[in-house]
């Protein structure tokens, strides 16, 4: 096993020894004002809580499951609400870059690069993403081991890459469901990275609603317990206002004013855990 050197994301450290890092926001841009209203609700969340926030949402949802669903604003105005939201709120932000080309735009203003799970063997977007410098998580394809995920982590190292995260957000289980397999977050781990659990996109249910994606939101919160008891270096929820509204992922999202009770109760196992630890 490698030793699990912290990762860099902005102002923030992600690995051992560091505060849980919270990769949180709505799936996809949909106005600035919202943006702005759930970062600086994170913002908050942040200041009272020990943990570190990342904002994250997407100018572009270039995997949705039918060619009428809403994508989002695009990459240039996309950039543009997601560097304000870092500039009023002072929260690092991160979104999805789906092709080698938009990496670079990307890189300037975002202080992590997130490749989607789909992607995560595309060895041009890997390399792109670590020509920029900045943090790369990657999410763990839901047809991908866990040990395979060591292959990704290697294209980024020959890329340049230094502040390298995997993302757990489960995997294929027959049609239609996702299931998680808890050992291996420490698969991961073992390749000397931080390790995330994504708990909202883990209930998934893909293309169960025909021409989208359904999923089950009670569940998100007994996953990502189980994800801190186990032991992760951060989080990733999508969270929005009134998910039913949201133009995707609305079921699988937690709801934004419920948010903060859900981190304080999986926060108490993660910090149970690390006090198990130093007994």
């Amino acid at each position: 096993m490698n030793a699990r050197l912290p990762a860099q994301i902005g102002r923030h450290r992600c690995g051992p020894g560091q505060p849980l890092l919270v990769i949180a926001g709505p799936c996809v841009i949909e106005t600035q004002d919202l943006c702005l209203r759930i970062a600086e609700t994170l913002a908050l969340l942040a200041s009272r809580l020990p943990i570190q926030v990342v904002f994250k949402a997407s100018y572009d949802k270039a995997n949705r499951t039918s060619a009428s669903s809403f994508r989002g604003p695009g990459i240039d105005d996309g950039l543009a609400v997601l560097e304000r939201v870092r500039r009023e709120t002072g929260l690092p932000v991160t979104t999805d870059v789906h092709l080698p080309e938009q990496a670079a735009a990307a890189g300037q203003v975002c202080d992590m690069l997130q490749i989607p799970a789909f992607l995560c063997r595309q060895t041009d977007i890997l390399l792109a993403a670590a020509a920029t410098g900045r943090a790369v998580n990657v999410k763990k394809g839901q047809f991908v081991a866990p040990g395979d995920m060591r292959h990704a982590v290697a294209k980024l190292l020959a890329g340049g890459a230094t502040d390298i995260l995997l993302c757990e957000r489960g995997t294929f289980f027959g049609y239609g469901r996702l299931v998680n397999d808890f050992a291996g977050l420490p698969v991961m781990q073992s390749f000397g990275v931080p390790v995330i659990f994504d708990a909202t996109h883990s209930v998934q249910q893909p293309a169960s609603l025909g021409g989208a994606t359904g999923g089950d939101r009670t569940l998100v919160e007994p996953l990502a317990r189980a994800a801190a008891a186990v032991g992760v270096d951060g989080m990733f929820f999508e969270t929005h206002p009134c998910p039913d509204e949201s133009p995707s992922d609305g079921p699988n999202m937690v709801p934004l004013d419920q948010f903060g009770g859900v981190l304080e109760r999986v926060l108490r196992i993660h910090e149970a855990r690390l006090a198990g630890e130093k007994t």
